[in-house]
């Protein structure tokens, strides 16, 4: 059997195992088509000029486009390739066609023919047309960061929900860009920018890919059903949730560990987390909660991302507690904060109780932390989840911003029916416990509606 017939065994069987929602043998060794593949970088400077302080086309969130493209490199990078280059181009507006005029594609055609990079990664959207455009002229794989985004999140999906959502999201990102790349994508055996459903060869057509969302879909109700379920008895059994959320890498699943003793993966690199993972705290003093690691966010977050994962991102929305952690060391991160709040009113959190957690502190105060901290750290809880930091006063402030959903109830509970005195030990946190002649004393405090059961259920002293 010679090598095209069985590279076209091997799509057919990828196609299959798409098709399937099963991951394709070409993904599972992900690193094959990879290795030494060059990356060069651009971003679009729409109407600025050079410097920091101009806000240009672009809004604050996403900084100046040398920033944007340093955050991009890591991605890149993080995603298995090698940045050989970056540029910034300045135009007063996209070219509809090739987003960079003809004379900019030229150039970079011609350093392409050279052998100069092997890829070229754009810092925003392209359009369909765009795309393929710069496909044909350049002759090299041309990816956006939406499309690093989405093969980041293939890399790094575990769970059987993360997968579908991931694979959601591709299909979105696909389907409009299905007609003309077969050609491309077949040369390239599952690399970058083509891992996930129907990479191998594009002659999967709209109406199937279109089968196959509608079933993702369908599974993700299924999923977001049970998710509703798990919430309905925690709310029944009045445990609070505390979610983390923040931007990617700001230390999220490293302050799970610590607080919740817990064995998430924590990596010094992009999207570690893609599943929302809960875990109880029993903290020395207070009431005990659920601990909930979520995906982080990142600027220029597909939207498409946002939708898919919206049964995980629910978890953030119904907590009763957000901890918004932020990498305290980064330069800018006033910026990641700005993405993380305008992705939290997207899906309806922001009116959420929020306390603000600046974390990695240590990389800040090596030496230890310092008893007077700057401005900028005074309106939330700094801490160093690797060192273990401050992780007491986080503690108390959690315990503190819980407290408003619940209250102190005094009640005698008659000898006949102390089985309520176990109850309330077991539900809520008992601050005075005396023997009466006509009952058992108790002053405890309870989430709102536990304690008007408590109330219904025994007479006050």
């Amino acid at each position: 059997m010679d090598r095209q017939e069985s590279v076209d065994r091997q799509d057919a069987k990828d196609r299959r195992a798409s098709m399937d929602g099963q991951e394709p043998e070409a993904h599972q060794e992900r690193r094959s088509g990879e290795a030494g593949r060059r990356a060069h970088l651009v971003a679009l400077a729409i109407g600025r000029p050079r410097g920091r302080g101009s806000a240009g086309g672009r809004g604050a969130e996403e900084g100046t486009p040398e920033e944007s493209l340093e955050e991009l490199a890591r991605l890149v990078e993080t995603a298995g390739l090698v940045v050989v280059g970056r540029e910034v181009v300045r135009r007063a507006r996209p070219d509809p066609a090739t987003y960079l005029g003809a004379g900019k594609v030229e150039a970079l055609a011609a350093r392409a023919r050279e052998g100069a990079f092997d890829v070229v990664v754009f810092d925003d959207p392209l359009t369909p047309v765009q795309q393929r455009n710069l496909e044909r002229l350049l002759d090299v794989l041309v990816l956006d960061r939406t499309g690093v985004i989405l093969d980041l999140f293939a890399q790094r999906a575990r769970s059987r929900e993360a997968k579908l959502q991931v694979e959601l999201a591709q299909l979105e990102h696909l389907l409009p860009r299905v007609t003309g790349r077969g050609v491309e994508l077949s040369r390239l055996a599952g690399g970058i920018g083509t891992r996930g459903p129907g990479e191998t060869k594009l002659e999967v057509d709209r109406r199937r890919i279109r089968d196959r969302m509608a079933a993702l879909r369908r599974a993700l109700a299924d999923v977001r059903a049970h998710r509703a379920r798990l919430r309905g008895r925690r709310e029944r059994s009045a445990v609070p949730v505390v979610a983390l959320t923040g931007y990617t890498n700001a230390g999220k699943s490293t302050l799970h560990r610590a607080l919740a003793g817990s064995d998430v993966l924590a990596e010094d690199r992009p999207f570690a987390t893609l599943d929302a993972i809960a875990r109880r705290v029993e903290p020395k003093a207070g009431e005990p909660y659920l601990l909930v690691d979520t995906v982080g966010f990142v600027r220029k977050l597909p939207p498409s991302l946002v939708a898919a994962f919206r049964s995980t991102l629910e978890e953030v929305a119904e907590a009763d507690l957000i901890l918004h952690v932020v990498d305290a060391s980064h330069p800018r991160k006033e910026m990641q904060m700005a993405v993380v709040r305008r992705v939290l009113e997207e899906i309806g959190a922001a009116a959420r109780p929020i306390l603000t957690v600046y974390n990695k502190i240590d990389r800040r105060y090596p030496d230890g932390m310092p008893e007077v901290l700057p401005a900028d750290l005074w309106d939330g809880v700094a801490v160093s989840a690797a060192r273990g930091w401050n992780l007491d006063a986080l503690e108390a402030a959690i315990q503190a911003a819980l407290s408003g959903r619940r209250e102190v109830v005094e009640a005698l509970v008659p000898y006949d029916r102390a089985q309520w005195v176990a109850w309330a030990h077991r539900e809520g946190w008992v601050l005075a416990e005396e023997a009466r002649p006509d009952g058992i004393f108790l002053r405890v405090e309870l989430e709102k509606g536990l304690a008007a059961r408590l109330r219904s259920a025994v007479s006050p002293p």
